[in-house]
């Protein structure tokens, strides 16, 4: 099963290293849909479904938490879990984020090695691609 994945976040050199961050992570044969806020994000959501959402907090338009807060409250997306990557690192913050529905949090900076790790313990390893044997073998059924 291929993952479908969702970046939130208002910088595009962030999103760039989160995407590299998830090829790193083993998540390259993931689909990689794109929003710069929460309200963008619900745009993509109506169009495609997405088996996990990474978001950041400081957004301009909607963000992070007010986002998360309206998906959890959306019959269709409430399921979706969310990761929230943020500078905000504080324990009030991250309590109010889990509070509200997240699924997760890390803090920035990150490793890949860190991503990899809290996305696995929410969706799953991911999609490696096996490995085709093109030997002459026979097979006796």
């Amino acid at each position: 099963m291929s993952y479908s994945i969702l970046i939130v976040d208002d910088s595009m050199p962030m999103r760039t290293v989160l995407k590299r961050s998830l090829t790193a992570a083993g998540y390259a044969g993931a689909k990689i849909l794109e929003a710069s806020d929460g309200k963008e994000a619900l745009t993509v959501l109506a169009g495609d479904w997405v088996d996990l959402i990474m978001t950041d907090y400081n957004m301009p338009e909607m963000n992070g938490l007010s986002f998360l807060k309206k998906i959890k409250n959306d019959a269709l997306f409430k399921e979706i879990p969310v990761v929230v990557i943020s500078t905000e690192g504080n324990d009030l913050k991250i309590q109010e984020f889990m509070d509200s529905g997240a699924a997760g949090y890390i803090t920035k900076p990150f490793t890949p090695e860190n991503l990899r790790d809290l996305i696995v313990s929410i969706i799953g390893e991911p999609d490696y691609e096996e490995s085709i044997d093109d030997s002459d073998d026979e097979f006796d059924f």
